[in-house]
C-alpha cells in the first residue's frame, strides 16, 4: 500500500474516533444536565403542588404566580436571564457563589430546574385535585389525619394519574436540552455544532444528533410505558 494512502487512511482513524468521542461528551453532558434538572425538578415540585392546593391565597398565591412565570416565558429567555443575570448580582464574584456559577453548566442546571418544576408542580397540582372524594372520605373514616392521608392515599393516588403527563414533561426537557448549547454548553447539539464548524458537513452532525435524541426519547417512552403499566395493573381486568 502506498505511504500517502497508509497515511490518509491513519487520519481518517483518527478523526473518526475523535468525532465519537465528542459525540459520547455531548451525550453524556445532555443526559447528566437533563437527569440532574428533572429529579430536583421533581422534589421541588411535590411540596410545591401541595402548597398549590391550599386554599390560603398567602400560601398557594407565591407558588401560582411561580408557575405562571416560569411556565409564560420562554426557556431560552429564563436561561439567558440566570446565565448572563447572575454575573450582574453586586458582590456575587467575591463570593464561593461565583466559583460555581461562573461554570455554564450550573447556570442551565438552575435554569432547567426551575421551569421544569414549574410544569411539574402543575402536573402534580391537577392529579391531586383530581383525586376521587370518596378515597379521601373513607381515609377520614379511618381516622387518618391529613397528613397520613397526603402520604398514603392522595400522593400515591396522584402519582399514578400524572405519570403519562409527566413522561411528556421528560420528553420536552430532553428536546429543549438542546437550547444549552447557546451558553457555551457541549451537549449533543453543542458537539454536532463543532463537527459542522470542523468538516462542514452540517447534514451528517445533525442528522446524527438528530437520531441521537430519537433513540433516547424511544427509551424514554418505553420506560414510562413499562412503569404506567405497572401502576396502573390494579385496573386490568382479571384474566379468566
Amino acid at each position: 500500500m502506498p505511504d500517502f494512502i497508509a497515511q490518509w487512511l491513519n487520519q481518517n482513524d483518527i478523526f473518526t474516533a475523535m468525532t465519537i468521542m465528542e459525540y459520547w461528551d455531548g451525550l453524556v453532558t445532555t443526559v447528566h444536565l437533563v437527569f440532574l434538572s428533572l429529579v430536583i425538578g421533581l422534589v421541588v415540585a411535590v411540596p410545591l403542588a401541595i402548597m398549590r392546593t391550599v386554599r390560603n391565597p398567602l400560601v398557594s398565591g407565591p407558588v401560582w404566580l411561580y408557575t405562571y412565570l416560569f411556565r409564560g416565558t420562554p426557556l431560552l429567555i429564563q436561561l439567558y436571564i440566570i446565565y448572563y443575570g447572575l454575573a450582574q448580582i453586586e458582590g456575587i464574584q467575591e463570593t464561593f457563589w461565583w466559583e460555581i456559577f461562573r461554570e455554564p453548566f450550573y447556570p442551565a442546571l438552575l435554569a432547567f430546574t426551575l421551569n421544569t418544576a414549574a410544569y411539574t408542580t402543575e402536573i402534580i397540582r391537577g392529579a391531586i385535585v383530581s383525586t376521587p372524594h370518596g378515597e379521601i372520605e373513607a381515609a377520614k373514616a379511618y381516622g387518618m389525619n391529613w397528613f397520613l392521608r397526603m402520604r398514603r392515599i392522595v400522593l400515591p393516588s396522584a402519582a399514578r394519574r400524572a405519570v403519562q403527563a409527566y413522561s411528556n414533561e421528560v420528553i420536552f426537557m430532553l428536546h429543549a436540552s438542546a437550547i444549552a448549547s447557546v451558553v457555551t454548553i457541549v451537549d449533543l447539539t453543542g458537539a454536532a455544532r463543532n463537527i459542522y464548524s470542523r468538516f462542514y458537513a452540517p447534514f451528517d452532525a445533525f442528522l446524527f444528533v438528530a437520531l441521537l435524541y430519537m433513540l433516547l426519547t424511544f427509551a424514554l417512552v418505553f420506560a414510562f410505558r413499562k412503569l404506567e403499566n405497572h401502576l396502573l395493573k390494579h385496573q386490568r381486568p382479571l384474566s379468566s
